[in-house]
Parts: C-alpha cells; structure tokens; sequence
C-alpha cells in the first residue's frame, strides 16, 4: 500500500472515530474562531487539564476579540499567570489588535492569511483553518508526526524542518472539506494524546487505525519517532531575593527583552548566596539589611536553559524607591510573576520567612 492509498482510508477513519469518542472540551462545545484561537495558543507546551480553568477564566473576562485587544497589559498578564511562555499571550494580543484594525475584528479563515499574524504559525494556522472554517488545511504538531511516523513506518527525523513540511504536504493532498476537516484534525491531536502516546507503550489495541498501522505491523511502534537529541540545558545559578519591608514585599520589571521579557520578578543576583554579591547589591539600590534568612531551593527548566534557585528572606529598615514595594494581597490580585518563582510566591504569600 503506498502512502497515498494509506491516506485514503485512514482519513475516514479518523472522521468518524472523533465523531464518536473525541472529548467534550469546552472549545470543542462552542467553535468559534476566537474561541478555537485561544485555545491552541494556550494548549501550546501546555497540557489540556492544566488549560481549562484558565481558558474558563480568560473567557470570562474577555469574551471576544475586541475585548482582547484593548485589554490592559497588567490585567492580561495577570490573566495569563501561571501558564508560562508570556509572549504567547502577548502575540495574541498583538494579533487581536491587528485583526480589529485590518480584518473587521473577525479573524481570518484562510491559513495563508492566519500565517501573518503574530503569535500564528503554520500549525495553529492550520488548526484554526480546519476546526473552525472547515478548511482542508492540516495542522501538524508533535502527536500528529509520531501518528504519522507510525502509520508510515517512517524514519525520517521529525525534528527537521522538511520533515514536518513533507507530511503535512500529504496530508493536505487528501485533507476533506467542512465539518470533516476539523474533525480530522482533532482526530489526529486525540489519537496522539490518548492512544499513540509519546511516553510509555502505546496503546495499539484501541487504536482505529491499527489494520492499516505499519509500524504495528512490523513491531517497531516503540522506536518511532526518530528524533535528534535535544541540546543540553545550560544550567544558571541564581540568588532570589525576598525583601521585605513590614508587610510588603520587593519586586522589580524585568527588562523588555529576553528571557521574561517585561514580567514582575522577586529581585536576584547572579549565583549562589555565597558567591552572590549581595552587599553591592544592597549598596546599589540603599538598602539596610536587617537580617538575612534561608528560604529554600527552587529549580525551573526553559526550554534552553535550567534555573537552579537559592532564595533568601531578607528584612529591610524601609523602602526604597529604585523598587516596587507591594501587599501580598496586590501580589495575589494584580502582579504577574512568572512560574518560575512559583515556590517563592507561594511561601510570601503564606507568611513564612515572618518573624
């Protein structure tokens, strides 16, 4: 069987086993455009129980694309904590402001033209394309390359760029119309969440497609994908400083480019707390240290990069102002911080680290 016959069958396939069995997602129960938008931004290096409530609450608060786009930044990021990869809700934004102003406020239902937009790449163009314009347009991500390095019993190395244009150019030459299309492209995503998964055995016995899977056939389903190896993390050290002053807390605005590109942090220094400079630090910004106290570890992973985290509680005689000094509750209420100092906010918030 070739892959273009291979194609032809599984794809009704696919159809029809969504139709029976796919999840009901809370984007999948009211596709709409912004509704299926916003869900693949934040499903992105995401996982779907971890989205939900968020994709609730966002809803909640802006309910259309208008209201996106004039949202103010600290109550979008606010919105967003916790979800991590901030320049997604940033480039939805910027999208949202650009669809108000050059496409009516609707978005725009062919891939091509949802391609230009920030934050919109090949993959949630094609999946906004299919789901919610019925576009024959697939949208090729992780689950849908290993479903198609099984079924092809394909070696190729799916972290080549070629490789991900090659299968979705496959797909696309046999991709239906209608309400099909998105059918197909949950179907793919679903098999690859539930049942061809990327950790542990898959799970070939519910699988639709396993009289036509070759690499069941030939016994090899553990061995694919062929991926290269990622690059080692490169590991920093890092201070957090947890300065306090009476009942409020230290934080500062990262700067506007690079890693956390404009997040609210604890303030830190670059290595541990022996080889931190915290008196320069201290000097710096004039500060009186009243005590200094242990406040635990921490490790967060990027995607190139490993923070390995040693915070300190530190008492302060009074403020300063090169720092913005807040209430646990405005931290609860109205500061982003990153995932990153999680554990850090966590304890403030609790009170530990007080005398």
């Amino acid at each position: 069987m070739t892959d273009e016959e291979l194609l032809s069958r599984l794809i009704p396939a696919v159809v029809d086993w969504c139709a029976a069995v796919r999840r009901p997602l809370p984007w999948r129960t009211e596709p709409t455009p912004y509704h299926v938008w916003l869900s693949e931004i934040m499903l992105q290096q995401t996982r779907i129980e971890a989205v939900i409530p968020y994709y609730t609450r966002f809803l909640d608060q802006l309910p259309d694309i208008a209201a996106l786009a004039a949202c103010e930044e600290g109550r979008l990021l606010k919105l967003w904590e916790g979800l991590g990869y901030y320049s997604r809700v940033r480039n939805l934004q910027k999208a949202a402001r650009v669809i108000m102003e050059q496409h009516g406020g609707e978005l725009p239902r062919e891939a091509v033209v949802l391609r230009t937009l920030p934050g919109i790449g090949d993959y949630t163009a094609g999946a906004i394309a299919s789901i919610a314009f019925g576009e024959p347009e697939p949208a090729v991500d992780g689950n849908v390359l290993r479903v198609m390095m099984r079924l092809r019993n394909c070696r190729d190395d799916v972290m080549q760029p070629s490789v991900r244009r090659a299968t979705a150019e496959l797909l696309r030459r046999h991709y239906p119309a209608g309400a099909a299309a998105g059918l197909l492209t949950e179907g793919i995503m679903e098999l690859g969440e539930t049942v061809c998964i990327p950790n542990g055995e898959a799970r070939c016995g519910a699988c639709p497609l396993r009289g036509l899977c070759r690499a069941c056939a030939a016994g090899t389903v553990a061995e694919l994908p062929v991926k290269t190896p990622p690059r080692a993390r490169r590991i920093e050290e890092r201070t957090v400083l947890l300065l306090r002053c009476g009942e409020k807390a230290a934080l500062r605005r990262r700067e506007d480019s690079g890693l956390l590109a404009g997040l609210w942090e604890f303030p830190g220094l670059a290595g541990t707390p022996e080889t931190a400079d915290l008196d320069g630090f201290a000097a710096e910004q004039g500060l009186q240290i009243l005590s200094v106290a242990d406040a635990g570890s921490a490790k967060h992973i990027f995607t190139h990069v490993e923070w390995h985290m040693r915070g300190l509680w530190i008492d302060c005689a009074a403020e300063t102002p090169g720092l913005t000094w807040v209430t646990p509750e405005e931290i609860r209420s109205s500061y982003a911080l990153p995932t990153a100092f999680r554990v850090y906010k966590e304890k403030l918030l609790r009170g530990e680290g007080s005398g």
